[in-house]
């Protein structure tokens, strides 16, 4: 007897673009807000089975950080320009022109460079009415460029054609590697990226 295939490969691959806004998770804590930056880059999707796939991408993405001055007159940014490649399991239901979905997976990434936009200068002291703060993490090197998390996602695609889609996802994503240096003498004993993503893609079926 022979075997029957019930679901036939499906292969897409395509491009994505959106914006991303990234945290850092100091320890000790540092007051911030979110730095907005870029993500964009190719993607691709394997699915054999009805509800089940694969994805793989790689991306460039801007993380970093900005500082919380509470209101005071001035202004502190970092950019870490990233690139990052997620591999994570791919779960989706709906229609055949409409479907939801769901993204998990693990993420490791590579620094390429890092920018700082301020105010304000290295041996600058901060006045009074600012409220004491941590301050190393301004003028520190980045120590650890690569990189590693874990990444989830949920959204939607819209079938335009048997071979053509369009995709909308939003994405967080925790990191688990430090960019600065964490043993018991140094500054900080965390140093993670926290990023959210807001991506739209285009994707075009080859198999």
């Amino acid at each position: 007897m022979s075997a029957q295939r019930f679901y036939a490969p499906n292969l897409t691959i395509g491009a994505k673009a959106g914006v991303a806004l990234s945290e850092m998770s100091f320890s000790p804590s540092v007051k911030q807000s979110f730095r907005p930056g870029i993500t964009m880059g190719v993607t691709a999707r394997y699915t054999e089975e009805k509800y089940f796939g694969i994805i793989a991408e790689l991306l460039f993405t801007q993380k970093g950080w900005n500082e919380n001055f509470e209101g005071a007159p001035y202004q502190y940014g970092r950019t870490l320009n990233y690139i990052e490649m997620p591999i994570l399991t791919h779960i989706f239901f709906g229609s055949r022109r409409i479907k939801g979905f769901f993204n998990l997976g693990p993420q490791i990434g590579y620094m390429l460079s890092d920018k700082i936009s301020t105010n304000l200068t290295p041996w600058q002291d901060l006045p009074e009415v600012v409220s004491p703060r941590q301050t190393d993490q301004m003028w520190m090197d980045v120590q650890n460029r690569f990189d590693y998390g874990i990444c989830g996602g949920i959204g939607g695609e819209y079938r335009l054609t048997p071979k053509q889609s369009i995709l909308l996802e939003g994405r967080f994503y925790f990191g688990l590697g430090n960019i600065f240096h964490d043993g018991k003498a140094d500054t900080f004993s965390a140093s993670r990226s926290m990023t959210i993503q807001v991506t739209a893609a285009y994707l075009f079926r080859v198999i």
